[in-house]
């Protein structure tokens, strides 16, 4: 690269880290991965995962599942932030 010039990949990055779409770009990476991370089972009853302001809300109504994810928040939390490579989830929340 020549100097004060930016390749394309890099100067895309930037934008994206400073546009609003980036917490929703998240969320989606976040639902398309949502199997991978946790297992097919918990997958399929999991009815919507969100992310608002670095919360991860998790939807389930299913009451063993909604209890089994409570005492697993701290993984939940590790395992979505390795995946993304960044620590963008803070909390998460069973409803």
């Amino acid at each position: 690269m020549r100097h004060g010039t930016t390749s394309i990949g890099d100067a895309l990055r930037e934008f994206m880290n400073k546009s609003r779409l980036k917490p929703r770009l998240t969320e989606v990476r976040i639902q398309e991965n949502w199997e991978k991370i946790m297992g097919k089972t918990i997958a399929r009853y999991t009815q919507d995962v969100q992310l608002i302001e670095q919360k991860l809300i998790i939807t389930t109504s299913v009451a063993p599942l909604k209890q089994e994810l409570t005492y697993s928040k701290d993984k939940i939390i590790k395992l979505v932030n390795e995946m993304l490579g960044e620590n963008v989830v803070k909390e998460v929340m069973i409803r």
